[in-house]
């Protein structure tokens, strides 16, 4: 089985539609793909009624969390919730105030960029957000189409990663709390490319061990993120803590070069990380 956990569509910073999304994963010869969006479950619907026959789907969103260290340090970091009850009013409470201080965070953003003159507008970043959760990528994607930078990858790495003076952090949720939210909510939550050092600070292994003991259930090891040290430190990490190391693409279209299914999850570790009560089960064929 090929097995992709991790994806996005333009309900939050992809470029396919949902619809798209499932069409492509049956294009990559996939059998499981799930759509985590982030801080919202709205691509669910669509993709599940696009399912093409022998495709399951994974219902999932991508939390936006944060932990402060004792040095005082915040550190951003991203569980995927899947299969949560999406009418639990908690989560949804929660995930709808994330996705508007992403829209004033991304206004922010927009403000100091064009205080320096660069030549984009929020009335177009809103644009290419549509409906969707506001995102850096659609910030990187203005400033593509304005000819300041080549590409998205080099718009981070220049001008919006958090160690550059346009950056903005986001108002999000206590990582402690989030898996007390995704828990009562009856979903199952992974720690999302734990060593992506390249986007800032990470959390320390002792923090991972506290979330272990606080319900997470697995860890991304392979991800486009990681390079061979951290895939092989994330596997040591998961066996230790018994927790299910997962691979995934985090594909979100043009917005990124990874193709999706570029990296993928063991169907041993798949079966382990669902087998359990859950508010919903992936959406495949009976």
């Amino acid at each position: 089985m090929r097995i992709d956990l991790h994806a996005h569509t333009t309900a939050s910073d992809g470029t396919d539609t949902p619809a798209e999304l499932v069409d492509r994963a049956r294009q990559a010869a996939l059998d499981v793909v799930a759509v985590t969006d982030h801080d919202t479950t709205s691509g669910w619907d669509e993709a599940i009624a696009a399912r093409p026959a022998g495709l399951t789907v994974v219902p999932g969103a991508e939390f936006s969390c944060v932990h402060h260290e004792e040095d005082g340090r915040r550190i951003n970091l991203h569980l995927l919730a899947y299969l949560v009850d999406d009418r639990n009013e908690d989560l949804r409470d929660e995930w709808s105030r994330l996705r508007s201080t992403r829209r004033t965070r991304g206004r922010a953003i927009v403000e100091r960029l064009v205080a320096a003159g660069f030549p984009i507008s929020w009335d177009q970043v809103s644009t290419l957000a549509a409906d969707g959760s506001v995102g850096r990528p659609h910030i990187a994607r203005a400033l593509v189409a304005a000819a300041v930078v080549p590409d998205v990858d080099t718009a981070f790495r220049e001008l919006l990663s958090s160690r550059q003076p346009y950056y903005v952090p986001k108002a999000d949720t206590d990582v402690f709390t989030a898996l007390r939210l995704i828990d009562a909510a009856g979903g199952v939550a992974v720690f999302a490319h734990p060593l992506a050092r390249r986007r800032g600070p990470v959390v320390g292994d002792e923090t991972i061990a506290a979330m272990a003991n606080a319900g997470l259930a697995g860890l991304e090891v392979d991800h486009p993120d990681h390079d061979e040290d951290d895939r092989a430190h994330a596997a040591r990490l998961a066996a230790d803590l018994d927790l299910i190391g997962t691979g995934s693409s985090d594909y979100h279209g043009h917005n990124k070069r990874t193709a999706l299914g570029a990296h993928l999850t063991d169907p041993v570790a798949y079966e382990r990380l669902f087998d359990r009560p859950t508010a919903r089960r992936p959406v495949g064929d009976a």
